[in-house]
């Protein structure tokens, strides 16, 4: 009798999740075939329902669209401002996810799941900040139609003719603990757009003519309920496990097919298409390895896979079962699966082999409670296919040896035994013995010990002895009841042991598996990648295995330098194939068979990124659709790696545009405004030198000549430090050292500053017998006049500067402090950043500075840096490394 208890393990993975499930917000999502159908609506009414009862409501993001009756559903809810983000010229309003976060209520709401996030937001999809808002605890309802499902986005855009590039994955749904279907006739929903009242009229008319014609919402809509119904179905049979329900429900028709190695098989796995398209069900194929089909010929193994892979062609769900009864594996199945019929072809056996022996078919009605069981035929019309001869496989002659020795030794060893313990203590040696036959080989060996041990305790210990003959004839039932047990004990040794190792290769294959994840999800870069996935993929497979990837519309081999050589035009041309139709072709395929190797796409939901060839040293490797579908799940592993690494790029160069365009944008806007202040200036100035020149007096005219003066020296600096960051961002700064004193080279450029050092107190202490410096002189006195020039417009008028240089064996340290307010704390790095400015919108400085004397400093070897004084203001100093003694001048020159 099959064991209907539901598995331990399984029961305590589900209680262990338990806490963190309980943790976790609970999802809702109102669910709908397109937009207009009403969710959003539904989705606030529910929420207030909600807050009727008491519950913390919240009003994350809801998009009304215009629409009266949704808003006025919106009255009295708690709304959340939006998180403001411009972006080319717009401002869009988003999620604001920390403000929530923060705020922590009992339930948000958050409209149009699938929406793509404003560039610059911490996540990139809505739905991941909706995760994000679970995980925290708080319960969230959202809504998203069934176009956004990313398994049906192909589906869709096949029926629709647009492809719907906003999808969130199938886990999200499947993770929502509530799916609310929000159902409108296509007519009705029609007859809104029509009144505008899902789009405005422009906009309506237009999508009218497009995406939502009737036949669009029509089909549409069955995708939505069918997949509501998937969720639900999902949902009662999750029930039923947890709750130990081995009953059937037959709430949707579900076939299961039994096949086996006969060539029957295959006619039936076509009778059981047609029934189930008659009845509109799902169905699955079942093979059974018990430890008998473990020892089948090729022959036989051939047809299982021929016949496996006609049901996939099909659409039926395969599955291979390890199990000592085939009847008890199938009814298992059956009941997790909640299938309603399980379909059998009609024994084969005669009539006293199956009362001998028993039948599957009597198995399964004895066993299937609430199950239907259909006995059919199959296809009448098709001649009964001659089974193929059953070739004998080689005989293993050293079991037979081994088993004889093992018969001597349990005989000695009785022999010894026989004066001081009872006859059934030496039916124990013997037992014992057959087991031991029975763990090494096969059942041939374990028959002989068996056999052997009998007629050995009948010669050797049963009087008379010595002689086959038995003096009390109640020891024939010892002999038979010894015979029995010994072949029974071999049976189930054999039986374990074929099952252990069928056991054993399922968990190398799911080690190979999560070894392969395990080192991909550590890798970096795609060249790292692929080499993981062509080791992992020929240790398993035993295969040599290549990656190819598109390269500027072609595809190369990228697993292996000079890979394409291995590649002739014909097997690029099946890898192309498979590339663009996302599906297997080549060796033993239907599909392009003649080729040398098997190719599988790598696909990722955006797409197919790849192909994995692979050329197995046995042509028959990859005929049963198990091993198919395990070099499928290593290609999805490594599609899903590629796509993984892609992203990472895609993001750090997204990161780098985002910051050019914010440095762009902080350019122009600094260099617009420090640009058009002295110009300003100049121009009045001399605006008012010509227009009124022969007016003005001797000490106007001078003061308005020296503004502009001042104003053209201003702009100066300003374009010169332009230049130089450019210089020094595109590497094209060329130092040329010569041997200075850094006493000149401060005095220089106290010198360039002295009319706006006008009224400071300047302190100037320089060690004496300070070495010569081998440095730029001129780039040198810029990063001078740069922190000296820094310090007069943050500080007070009049207040001090000083400027100190010292020395030791390793470097040269100038010092240029200030009494000012200050850097604020934990910006005195962030100082040095282009277009940093201490107080935004001073209009001091386009915050270039600093930044290029960092730029000069980082040249030299040196290092910059800044930090606030004791006493008040801020000290920037950097240092000039002392590599080399400077030359020494002969006496004689």
């Amino acid at each position: 009798m099959t064991d209907k208890r539901p598995d331990p393990d399984a029961l305590l993975a589900r209680v262990q999740e338990r806490p963190a499930i309980e943790a976790r917000g609970k999802l809702k999502l109102f669910f709908g075939a397109a937009a207009g159908v009403g969710k959003t609506y539904a989705m606030l009414e529910a929420a207030r329902e909600k807050r009727a009862d008491g519950v913390d409501v919240v009003v994350g993001h809801v998009e009304p669209h215009g629409r009266p009756e949704t808003e006025a559903l919106l009255a009295g809810l708690e709304i959340r401002p939006p998180r403001l983000v411009e972006y080319r010229g717009a401002t869009l309003r988003e999620l604001d996810l920390d403000g929530a976060l923060a705020r922590r209520p009992g339930l948000i709401l958050v409209d149009e799941l699938a929406h793509t996030n404003a560039a610059g937001s911490r996540h990139a999809k809505r739905w991941q900040d909706v995760v994000e808002l679970l995980d925290a605890g708080i319960d969230v309802y959202s809504t998203v139609n069934v176009q956004h499902v990313e398994s049906l986005n192909d589906v869709v855009a096949k029926i629709t003719g647009v492809v719907v590039r906003e999808t969130i994955p199938d886990s999200v749904l499947d993770r929502a603990d509530e799916l609310e279907l929000i159902d409108l006739p296509p007519d009705d929903l029609l007859e809104r757009f029509r009144d505008g009242k899902v789009y405005v009229p422009g906009q309506a008319e237009e999508a009218l003519r497009n995406f939502f014609r009737k036949g669009n919402l029509i089909a549409l809509r069955e995708l939505a309920l069918r997949r509501t119904a998937e969720r639900v179905d999902a949902q009662m049979r999750s029930y039923m496990r947890d709750h130990a329900i081995g009953a059937v429900w037959p709430t949707a028709e579900r076939l299961l097919v039994g096949v086996s190695a006969s060539p029957f098989s295959v006619r039936l796995v076509r009778a059981a298409k047609r029934m189930a398209e008659r009845l509109g069900a799902e169905w699955w194929v079942a093979y059974v390895e018990t430890p008998a089909q473990l020892r089948l010929p090729p022959e036989a193994k051939d047809q299982v896979a021929q016949t496996l892979r006609l049901a996939e062609s099909l659409g039926a769900k395969t599955v291979t079962l390890t199990g000592a009864r085939m009847s008890d594996e199938i009814l298992a199945f059956a009941r997790q699966r909640n299938v309603t019929r399980v379909v059998v072809g009609k024994p084969q056996r005669s009539l006293w082999k199956r009362i001998v022996l028993g039948s599957i078919v009597d198995a399964l009605v004895q066993g299937s409670g609430d199950i239907d069981i259909a006995v059919i035929s199959g296809d009448k019309e098709e001649p009964a296919p001659t089974p193929a001869r059953r070739r004998l496989a080689p005989t293993d002659w050293s079991g037979y040896m081994e088993a004889v020795a093992t018969f001597v030794v349990a005989t000695g060893l009785a022999r010894l035994m026989f004066p001081l313990f009872e006859s059934a203590n030496l039916v124990m040696v013997y037992l014992l013995g057959i087991v031991f036959v029975a763990r090494r080989h096969g059942r041939g060996p374990s028959l002989l010990a068996s056999v052997l041990s009998v007629a050995a305790f009948d010669f050797f210990f049963v009087p008379p002895h010595l002689t086959f003959a038995v003096s009390d004839v109640r020891y024939l039932v010892t002999f038979l009841v010894m015979l029995l047990v010994g072949l029974i004990i071999s049976g189930m040794t054999i039986r374990i042991r074929s099952q252990t190792e069928a056991v054993r290769e399922r968990e190398q294959r799911t080690a190979a598996l999560y070894a392969l994840s395990r080192e991909l999800a550590s890798a970096r870069g795609v060249a790292e990648l692929l080499r993981i996935t062509v080791r992992h993929v020929g240790d398993v497979f035993r295969t040599h295995a290549v990656v190819l990837l598109p390269d500027g519309g072609r595809l190369t081999v990228r697993s292996e330098p000079g890979g394409d050589a291995a590649l002739d035009a014909n097997e690029l041309g099946v890898a192309r194939w498979v590339f663009e139709h996302g599906q297997p072709a080549g060796l033993g395929t239907d599909t392009l068979p003649g080729a040398s190797r098997l190719y599988v796409p790598l696909r990722v939901p955006r797409g197919c990124v790849g192909v994995l060839g692979v050329r197995p040293s046995d042509a028959h490797a990859f005929d049963t659709p198990e091993r198919l579908h395990q070099l499928e799940t290593f290609a999805n592993q490594t599609a899903l790696a590629i796509e993984r690494a892609r992203l990472a790029d895609e993001a750090q160069d997204t990161q780098v545009r985002i910051e050019t365009e914010r440095l762009r944008n902080s350019l122009l806007s600094s260099v617009s405004h420090d640009l058009r202040t002295p110009l300003a200036t100049i121009t009045g100035a001399a605006t008012t030198l010509l227009e009124q020149g022969g007016r003005l007096d001797a000490p106007t005219q001078r003061d308005l000549l020296e503004s502009v003066r001042e104003e053209a020296d201003r702009l100066n600096r300003l374009v010169q430090n332009l230049l130089e960051m450019t210089r020094l961002e595109s590497g094209a700064l060329e130092l040329r050292k010569e041997w200075h004193s850094i006493e000149e080279v401060i005095g220089a450029a106290l010198r360039r500053l002295d009319k706006r050092l006008a009224g400071r107190r300047v302190t100037t202490r320089v060690l004496p017998d300070l070495p010569l410096v081998a440095m730029d002189d001129v780039l040198i006195e810029q990063v001078l006049v740069n922190l000296i020039d820094n310090a007069l417009k943050y500080t007070p008028a009049g207040s001090p500067v000083e400027i100190i240089a010292t020395a030791t064996d390793q470097a040269i340290t100038v010092e240029v402090a200030d009494r000012g307010p200050g850097v604020p704390a934990g910006q005195e790095q962030k100082v040095f950043e282009k277009f940093y400015r201490g107080q935004p919108g001073d209009g001091r400085g386009a915050g270039l500075g600093l930044a290029i004397c960092q730029g000069v400093v980082r040249a030299h070897g040196g290092r910059i840096w800044a930090q606030n004084l004791p006493g008040g203001g801020v000290a920037f100093l950097f240092t000039i490394p002392l590599t080399e003694a400077p030359p020494v001048k002969s006496i004689h020159e």
